[in-house]
């Protein structure tokens, strides 16, 4: 038997080298091909000044902090909507998994456009017709331009999707109802059960749907440009019509970022504390 296993595994191992070699040139040619149009000024050789200046451009840290805020205020949302929801799914109605699975991914469905158009006529269409009820502050307070609540809805829309296969592969992973019964047979309330129980377990999950939230707010450009706001994507794209360098020298430096925080989320999730692994042992 095991010298039947090893005969795929060596036949295999070309091919993954191969897929491997050509996905590393599909990512890294088009990353190198922008790092050199931003250090590249045609008859002065290497210049770094897109980067230098990127701190000093206008408009780059109130667009950047202003992404940021609506990324944690999204993560928040969205995670304080869908564990416990998913917990309690796990618990208590398994039979309506699939009615929450179709729910969670009709984002992927509807196009971005046709969602920001019915925001829009709502939006337009709630200050019209409430304003003499207390709803129209409402209105008006979420879409405040210095941190519009809006944006944080409708990411967290958007989101639904990613945050709920994170988490269902976390759950997935552990028996949510053991853990939980052991908990309230020590005399824990559900709350702390699942604080001190269930939580420490969906780390990775956690920041895996943590992760792809961010990433989706940080670029995320459509909804942002048509509701009339501007965080850092769409900062980035009206700048390029005038600073071409400067807008790819920060797309790379996101990129880059970005995929800084995808290997520091892989060595958080893949840690173990040394008393579990003892107690596996």
């Amino acid at each position: 038997m095991a010298r039947l296993t090893a005969r795929p595994a060596r036949a295999a191992a070309p091919w993954r080298a191969l897929v491997l070699a050509a996905a590393a040139l599909y990512f890294l040619v088009p990353l190198a091909a922008s790092v050199v149009f931003t250090v590249d000024v045609p008859g002065q050789g290497i210049d770094l000044g897109a980067y230098t200046r990127i701190l000093d451009t206008e408009g780059f840290l109130p667009s950047l902090l202003l992404s940021l805020g609506l990324a944690a205020a999204t993560i928040a949302v969205v995670l304080l909507l869908m564990v416990p929801a998913m917990v309690a799914l796990r618990l208590s109605a398994p039979k309506l998994r699939p009615v929450v699975e179709v729910v969670c991914s009709l984002p992927l469905v509807v196009p971005p456009i046709a969602f920001v158009a019915g925001i829009g006529t709502v939006l337009k269409w709630g200050p019209e017709h409430l304003s003499r009820t207390p709803l129209f502050q409402t209105f008006v307070a979420v879409q405040n331009p210095d941190f519009p609540l809006v944006l944080v809805l409708a990411n967290a829309v958007m989101a639904l999707p990613f945050v709920y296969r994170a988490l269902d592969a976390g759950l997935r992973a552990i028996d949510v109802r053991t853990l939980v019964e052991a908990a309230r047979s020590c005399g824990a309330s559900l709350p702390h059960a699942l604080v001190r129980a269930v939580l420490p377990n969906l780390r990775g999950a956690l920041l895996s749907a943590s992760f792809l939230t961010f990433a989706l707010v940080l670029g995320e450009f459509t909804t942002a440009q048509l509701l009339g706001f501007r965080p850092f994507a769409v900062w980035i794209v009206n700048i390029s019509g005038s600073q071409a360098q400067m807008s790819v020298a920060v797309s790379v430096m996101s990129l880059l970022v970005t995929w800084l925080l995808l290997l520091l989320l892989a060595g958080l999730g893949g840690r173990r504390t040394p008393s579990s692994t003892t107690d596996r042992k």
